[in-house]
């Protein structure tokens, strides 16, 4: 994932989500879900303010629940499509200036791990 150290950029991130989606291109893709690991990462604007006020933060539970609503809302069909979906989310918080954003098939290989493909997107970048 991203590794941001500027002065001013708070990490926020999201690791090993696990959920179940409804993606594929094959026809025997259709009609099933299969496990999907989502890792974001974002670069956010750091006021360094000390209040304890949830308001000044992107919260992780927020990118949580977008990402739920995203993969529970239709088939998609490429892994790419998932992630420019959650990253042009993530990026609709104007705090939000990057977004890193893996999206991996668990179960399509037998011999291998996971595939799928990661992106990296910037505010002003099409998507945001």
């Amino acid at each position: 994932m991203i590794s941001i150290a500027a002065p001013g950029v708070r990490h926020v991130f999201l690791r090993d989500v696990v959920l179940q989606a409804s993606i594929g291109l094959y026809p025997h893709e259709h009609g099933v879900t299969q496990r999907v690991r989502i890792n974001i990462d974002l670069g956010v604007e750091d006021d360094a303010d000390p209040s304890d006020d949830l308001s000044r933060v992107v919260s992780y539970e927020t990118v949580m629940i977008a990402v739920r609503a995203i993969v529970a809302a239709r088939h998609i069909k490429l892994v790419e499509t998932l992630a420019e979906r959650l990253a042009t989310a993530c990026l609709s918080d104007p705090r939000v200036l990057l977004a890193h954003v893996q999206v991996e098939k668990l179960d399509v290989f037998p011999d291998a791990a996971a595939a799928g493909v990661a992106i990296l997107r910037r505010r002003g970048d099409d998507c945001s």
